[in-house]
């Protein structure tokens, strides 16, 4: 089944405390996760920024929103238990928790509308099912995929010799070609069959990565793909990276999967989303930087 938002979690997870026991949020993760079906996949499947599991988060949230009801309690940090109030709530046996229902306690109503100050609301009439740290993350997700288009956009219409500058510039940025000069005047020196430029792995050249760079409007299938494994057999070479502004075939990927020789595939959507990291063509116009509390800093001396 799919991840359920965080008012869905909210009644599982009042019941599980209802044996009035002090649980950790890792306790409740996996339990949790058990209730719901989830898949290893859906338990493991991250925020867009990586750094939390997408259903220990709406856990989280769903625990802050109980909490605010005056539900449950912290007891010390990262575990709590059920209150008094919240055994009532179970006792009346609700068909689901949202957040419609806890609006029946003042103590949620002012966090609500404290809340709802704070933060863009997608819907006046409707609230959000997803929490804060989701809707922020999926922002800045979608504005960055909107950015990675429009990067794709331009390289398309540019000239070989931007394109050939991008190359340079990335793969300088990313710790490779040594230094600027040294892989500008490697990258388009060369033209044996299909490659376009020869760059050190590392600063002191201890390997060497073999470049095919180019503008192709087509999907990138396998033939193309062979051309280049053969180019680099003749050269010896072990590993070999391939740039397009198009895509790749799913033939091209298995291609390179099952060979000997290292071929990294680079697509058009990639290449974007790695000027974006490495700031190539791009410039930063904000910077927000997301605080929580330290609760060693209040429970300590």
């Amino acid at each position: 089944m799919a991840i359920p938002d965080f008012p869905s979690i909210m009644l599982p997870l009042l019941k599980l405390l209802k044996d009035k026991r002090e649980h950790s949020l890792r306790e409740v993760v996996d339990q949790l996760s058990d209730i719901f079906n989830l898949t290893e996949e859906e338990r493991r499947e991250p925020l867009p920024s990586g750094l939390q599991p997408t259903f220990e988060n709406r856990i989280s949230w769903a625990k802050t929103h109980l909490k605010k009801a005056g539900l449950l309690e912290p007891t010390r940090k990262s575990c709590f238990k059920i209150t008094k109030r919240g055994l009532n709530i179970l006792k009346q046996r609700p068909e689901e928790l949202n957040l419609k229902y806890l609006d029946r306690f003042e103590e949620f109503k002012d966090f609500r509308a404290k809340k709802d100050k704070s933060e863009i609301q997608p819907s006046v009439s409707k609230p959000s099912q997803t929490s804060p740290a989701e809707a922020l993350e999926n922002a800045y997700q979608t504005l960055r995929d909107t950015l990675a288009k429009k990067i794709l956009q331009q390289i398309k219409v540019s000239s070989p010799s931007l394109f050939e500058k991008i190359v340079v510039e990335l793969l300088v940025g990313m710790g490779y070609g040594g230094s600027r000069k040294d892989a500008g005047k490697a990258i388009g020196k060369s033209g044996d069959e299909g490659i376009n430029g020869i760059i050190k792995e590392d600063r002191l050249g201890l390997d060497i990565i073999y470049i095919q760079a180019k503008k192709w409007e087509n999907t990138v299938r396998r033939p193309e793909i062979q051309k280049f494994a053969g180019a680099l057999q003749e050269q010896r070479a072990k590993k070999g990276i391939c740039i397009t502004t198009s895509g790749f075939s799913k033939d091209a990927y298995d291609y390179v999967s099952k060979i000997e020789t290292k071929i990294v595939l680079i697509d058009g959507e990639l290449l974007a989303q790695f000027m974006i990291d490495h700031n190539i063509g791009v410039t930063s116009i904000s910077n927000y930087e997301i605080k929580r509390i330290d609760s060693d800093y209040f429970t300590g001396e």
